[in-house]
């Protein structure tokens, strides 16, 4: 019997990887759609011309790039805060020995089990007297570390050979050099899963953002695409282009760094 120049998985996979993609490639369709063929019944798949009203629309009748741009600051500074306290906090839970350091880590990852729903109004009170609501501050301030990320830097870190950094310390390495020189170049599979949560996170958030700014100057493009779906009516070409505009981002950043997260994967499997 020939083999088959694939994977026989590649038989399963292509047809769901098919069925995920469908939503995304009517998104892009709709987005370039008339509103005759948006609104009619049954609705249309493929359109029956191409036009670009709908991103006219969104960045004539918007301020989208002000949108965009605030949503780019907020998901880097929680990207940066992400890998940089998550990381120290990791791996002061793993390796330093310090009091209450077991007792500190149950209740951080304690805080995992509370729903975000619950902390939205002590956290509105509290930013409200810090005077950071209606600020961009308010958006990105909460996504500055999470529990989340501290345990999984933990469990990445104890998961490394401690013989690396001991003969790291007897060769004069401080604590501090240990961590940036020998434990940070190992720990990049842990940081890559950590950046893609961050980022999906911290770019798709909407309930907070919605609470606390209320200045279109301010909107992250999650909260301003939200403005365009009211009651009665709702601007189903801008809504898609807008879409198409706050997912493409997000597709083009993974395609880029796609390379690197699994050759980052890859030769952590070979060396582990």
């Amino acid at each position: 019997m020939r083999r088959l120049p694939f994977s026989p998985w590649h038989l399963l996979l292509m047809p769901l990887a098919l069925l995920f993609a469908l939503p995304l490639v009517q998104m892009v369709l709709t987005a370039f759609m008339p509103d005759s063929d948006i609104n009619r019944f049954p609705p249309r798949f493929i359109p029956s011309r191409l036009q670009l009203d709908g991103f006219i629309g969104l960045f004539n009748e918007s301020s989208a790039l002000r949108w965009l741009l605030n949503t780019v600051i907020v998901a880097a500074i929680a990207v940066v805060s992400h890998l940089i306290l998550c990381s120290m906090a990791g791996y002061g839970f793993a390796r330093l020995k310090f009091f209450g350091k077991n007792a500190g880590f149950l209740v951080i990852l304690a805080t995992i089990m509370i729903p975000a729903q619950l902390l939205m109004i002590p956290t509105y009170v509290m930013f409200s007297r810090l005077g950071l609501i209606d600020t961009l501050a308010s958006a990105f301030v909460p996504w500055l570390a999470s529990a989340f990320g501290i345990f999984l830097m933990r469990q990445f870190f104890l998961s490394l050979p401690a013989e690396l950094e001991d003969a790291a310390r007897i060769d004069g390495c401080t604590t501090f050099g240990v961590f940036w020189r020998v434990v940070l170049p190992l720990a990049k599979p842990a940081l890559a899963t950590l950046t893609v949560f961050t980022l999906l996170g911290s770019w798709n958030d909407l309930i907070w953002p919605l609470i606390a700014i209320s200045d279109e100057n301010i909107y992250t493009i999650q909260l301003g695409l939200a403005n365009f779906q009211g009651t009665r009516h709702t601007q189903w070409s801008l809504l898609m282009a807008g879409n198409v505009v706050a997912t493409m981002p997000l597709i083009i950043a993974f395609v880029v760094a796609q390379r690197q997260f699994v050759a980052t994967m890859t030769f952590s499997g070979l060396k582990g």
